[in-house]
């Protein structure tokens, strides 16, 4: 809507509809002490003025685009090409909604369509849908498909401990109601115990949840995990980091199930937390009963390639009652900017990406690891993010590097695990030069000497 003032005729109209004579009037209750002028108001500054002002304070906000930044848990700083702002931005895509009449929605549903497909291809599985708002729901209805696809006989749920602690939490709350038996493995779980995942499985256990490089950067061969779900019929859902999947196996080699995760990372950038994608990718047999809508593509009546809504299983599209979830989005805009980032950088630009990531948390590690009072931990390969232990509290640390180098430290693993006080979750990705990586590792000597 255009800003257009009111004139002095409108102002009257209004104040005799609501029936008092002025604006004084309409005031009133207002105690004078608080009225203007009585207020310390700032002179008006023009629109140029303004700006400038707003620009001022702005500047005085440290974002990780300005300093070096070494804090992942989850979000992670990527470089995004510029070609990802320049579609999402172009008006056919960022005015578009919900593509319910496909006749006219063929654009969106063939940019749904190529990111589905490239979903699959990173993961390994048959399907994904399209989509969910962040990793975390996505894992939380990954949750409710296990459940479905039991029909509701099973209602077990097993987490590993070192599955994204908010993913863990959101599950719980996505799905209290539903008289779930959730459970997870670790000091931290709600049995304190120190039993795997593995042992953790049952006849009852409708799904295991495990993360792909895990929360603290750490990764495994998985097969294990998919065949003792086998054993017992449970599904196997991984959550996972899609950029890493450019390096390390995919989860379909481990038997998964579904797979879910953060788009975050291809092409959103960090966004101060939002919006995000909550890709989920799942076997074939299982299509029926996942949450949100598939693209399809198929021949119209002359012949022509076209793309079609194959499945639609939310309450908007069909019966309450046959609604496998009451998802209303399908975050169209960001699973677009996944699929320009995938295409623009394809298979070797991914690969190239995770390298990088790959080979600087390794350097950073070593560097750190050499310091006086600091230990990595290495008991299993680590992707781009990786634990250390530190000789002091990692507040007190993060607090010192910011003051002094503005430099973005790490997570605090005591806040999450109490058995990991006093140790740091730092990534690196490719856009931590070396010599960001050098000054970080000076920095935690000088801040601890």
């Amino acid at each position: 809507m255009p800003y257009i003032p009111h004139s002095d005729a409108d102002r009257k109209a209004m104040l005799e509809a609501i029936g008092v004579s002025s604006l004084e009037e309409l005031f009133e209750d207002i105690p004078a002490r608080a009225r203007f002028p009585g207020l310390d108001i700032p002179p008006a500054l023009s629109e140029m003025g303004a700006r400038w002002e707003l620009e001022s304070l702005a500047e005085a906000n440290l974002t990780a685009a300005e300093g070096s930044c070494f804090l992942g848990a989850g979000a992670y700083r990527h470089f995004v090409p510029a070609v990802v702002d320049a579609v999402i931005s172009r008006g056919e895509f960022f005015t578009a909604y919900t593509p319910y009449q496909p006749e006219v929605s063929q654009g969106t549903l063939q940019a749904i369509f190529e990111y589905q497909t490239m979903i699959c291809e990173l993961t390994g599985m048959d399907v994904s849908n399209a989509s969910h708002y962040d990793g975390a729901t996505s894992t939380a209805e990954a949750v409710i498909t296990a459940i479905n696809v039991h029909r509701m006989r099973r209602k077990k749920v097993v987490m590993d401990r070192f599955v994204h602690p908010e993913y863990r939490n959101v599950v719980r709350t996505y799905t209290q109601g539903m008289g779930l038996d959730i459970v997870a493995n670790g000091p931290d779980g709600p049995e304190a115990g120190g039993a795997s995942a593995a042992e953790m499985l049952d006849k009852e256990t409708a799904c295991l949840i495990v993360q792909y490089p895990d929360f603290l950067g750490q990764f495994e061969d998985l097969s294990h995990l998919g065949e003792a779900c086998n054993e017992v019929g449970a599904l196997l859902i991984v959550v996972t980091d899609p950029i890493a999947l450019a390096l390390l196996k995919p989860p379909s080699e481990f038997g998964a199930d579904i797979v879910t995760g953060d788009g975050q990372g291809l092409g959103l950038g960090l966004s101060f937390g939002g919006p995000y994608l909550g890709y989920f990718a799942a076997d074939k047999k299982h299509v029926r009963k996942i949450a949100g809508r598939l693209v399809g593509q198929t021949e119209d009546a002359e012949g022509e390639r076209g793309f079609v809504l194959t499945l639609s299983t939310r309450e908007q599209h069909i019966r309450r009652e046959r609604a496998t979830s009451n998802i209303c989005t399908n975050q169209g805009l960001m699973a677009l900017a996944a699929a320009v980032y995938m295409s623009a950088l394809g298979k070797c630009g991914m690969r190239q990406v995770a390298d990088l990531c790959y080979h600087k948390a390794h350097y950073a590690a070593e560097k750190i690891d050499a310091l006086e009072g600091f230990s990595v931990l290495k008991d299993k390969p680590f992707f781009k993010e990786f634990v250390v232990r530190c000789p002091k509290p990692v507040a007190e640390i993060n607090r010192d590097l910011l003051n002094t180098r503005a430099i973005i430290g790490g997570y605090d693993l005591g806040k999450a695990y109490p058995d990991l006080e006093d140790h740091m979750l730092l990534c690196v990705t490719e856009m931590n030069p070396r010599q960001e990586i050098d000054l970080l590792a000076q920095q935690l000597e000088e801040v601890t000497s």
